[in-house]
């Protein structure tokens, strides 16, 4: 089967506003720009400086992944879980019934602000009710592709799905590939995606073409590519080194999406009953009143 690239649909520069408690975003998917790209809820670059980060506060029925950039970021959540988001690192959380975690930066003499990226996907109808669970990898855990050798211009960080025969050994409830291409100097590749599934590209750093469009794209851009029955993936090509971007695809769902904050269901009885579970402490948030994360509290 010949190989026929996407192209870019649809481009959105992401602002940074105001988040949490003094971060900063860059918000494209859920933003007023961006909505409805299922399976996909919202993707934030965040940068934390000094007395930021992300208290407590409650999830259902989605999966977030955190990926750092620079820095190190730090977790816990109401089922004993916690740890730390290193440089290069990442953590798949499935919320499922419910959770309720706090995500703080860590900060020290020879650490970088941190900087990261923070992916939501719906999870399918069948999965919103799972107990919550996690799949990390410190950064020497994700596999790197090198599509045209060891000395070659380009490396893919597989995060998720398969580049180049490299996979990764997270399983995503719902399809979804993740990868992080960096290009060392200017250089051309072509990545396999599943047909019909939901792609983009959010770049960060250099500037990258895509497909046969001459347009080469600029840093904090997100970028919707099509999706027709006869492209196999798409060709990505770096214009200058230094470049860098995510690609993320992954399998619509044919549902229904309604959200309330961090709650996200596929109706307005099932948002109101999750709101109610919260509020009587059931169902998943047995501790959301009695609960309180250590690192919340500094």
């Amino acid at each position: 089967m010949s190989s026929s690239s996407r192209k870019v649909v649809k481009k959105v520069l992401a602002v940074e506003t105001d988040e949490g408690v003094g971060s900063k975003v860059r918000r494209s998917i859920g933003s007023p720009q961006l909505r409805n790209l299922t399976p996909f809820l919202m993707l934030d670059h965040f940068h934390a400086p000094a007395g930021a980060g992300f208290p407590d506060h409650p999830h259902r029925g989605q999966a977030t992944v955190t990926y750092m950039l620079e820095g190190e970021s730090l977790h816990e959540d109401s089922a004993g879980h916690k740890g730390k988001i290193k440089t290069g690192g990442v953590q798949w959380m499935c919320a499922g019934r419910g959770i309720i975690h706090a995500e703080m930066p860590k900060y020290g003499d020879n650490l970088p602000e941190p900087r990261g990226l923070q992916l939501w996907i719906d999870l399918p109808k069948q999965f919103k009710m799972v107990e919550p669970s996690y799949q990390e990898l410190d950064p020497e855990e994700i596999p790197i592709a090198y599509p045209q050798g060891e000395d070659g211009p380009v490396k893919v960080k597989v995060i998720s799905g398969k580049s180049h025969g490299v996979e990764s050994p997270v399983r995503p409830l719902g399809g979804c590939w993740y990868f992080h291409v960096i290009f060392s100097k200017p250089g051309t590749i072509f990545q396999d995606l599943s047909t019909g599934w939901t792609a983009f590209i959010y770049t960060l750093n250099g500037a990258v073409r895509v497909g046969s469009d001459p347009v080469a794209h600029a840093p904090y851009h997100t970028l919707v590519l099509s999706s027709s029955p006869n492209e196999t993936g798409v060709e990505l090509t770096a214009t200058e080194g230094n470049t860098e971007f995510v690609l993320i695809a992954g399998e619509p769902l044919d549902q229904p999406v309604v959200q309330y904050g961090p709650f996200v269901m596929t109706s307005r009885e099932e948002i109101q009953k999750t709101i109610m579970d919260y509020q009587y402490g059931r169902n998943g948030f047995e501790k959301a009143h009695s609960w309180k994360s250590e690192i919340g509290r500094s």
